[in-house]
């Protein structure tokens, strides 16, 4: 189904120390996606379901850049995802090997690594810069987030079409989409 309360998301680099990372120099970062979303629509809890979901948590981390990580903004944050871990740990009856840290710095990635299912369709990704007046909000657009996730295979279901045409997707370009998440889903 959909992710109802996020609103938007972002690619970057966290969990580390060194200063400036980018894709081609990262030291000791992860590669990171920055999630904003709604906790009136989407508790935290819920959102932690989903990262579960989607790694294998018994998994140990090979190097840095790619490991399965959740960073936290808060104690709370981190107390919620440790209470989180531990029911899963309970759940698969083994140990889980995700990290759970402190967020420290949040860099975002370089503007061709951000909403790359999106930016395959170019004609798509133009109207959107258009639309938008930049990258940056381009990036951090709602429509670019749900547009990407659902390209990618996620989210996709009932009232989509009205959900995207709700967000501005213009009828000739929702056509498209839906055409392609149609002929994903089946």
């Amino acid at each position: 189904g959909s992710l109802p309360g996020v609103s938007r998301t972002r690619a970057g680099y966290a969990g580390g120390q060194s200063p400036a990372p980018t894709y081609r120099v990262m030291g000791d970062h992860t590669e990171a996606l920055q999630v904003d979303f709604d906790p009136e629509r989407l508790s935290y809890e819920e959102l932690l379901e989903l990262i579960w979901a989607e790694h294998d948590p018994t998994e140990l981390p090979r190097g840095t850049q790619y490991r399965a990580l959740i960073l936290t903004e808060s104690p709370a944050q981190a107390r919620a995802a440790e209470l989180s871990k531990a029911r899963q740990a309970e759940r698969l009856g083994r140990p889980v090997l995700t990290p759970i840290e402190a967020l420290g710095t949040f860099t975002r990635a370089e503007d061709y690594h951000q909403k790359y299912r999106l930016r395959q369709w170019k004609s798509l990704t133009s109207e959107l810069l258009g639309q938008t007046g930049s990258e940056r909000a381009f990036v951090d657009s709602t429509l670019a987030a749900r547009l990407n996730g659902c390209l990618a295979g996620y989210g996709v279901g009932e009232g989509l079409a009205g959900e995207l045409s709700a967000l501005g997707l213009a009828s000739a370009s929702l056509e498209a989409v839906l055409g392609r998440v149609g002929a994903r889903t089946r």
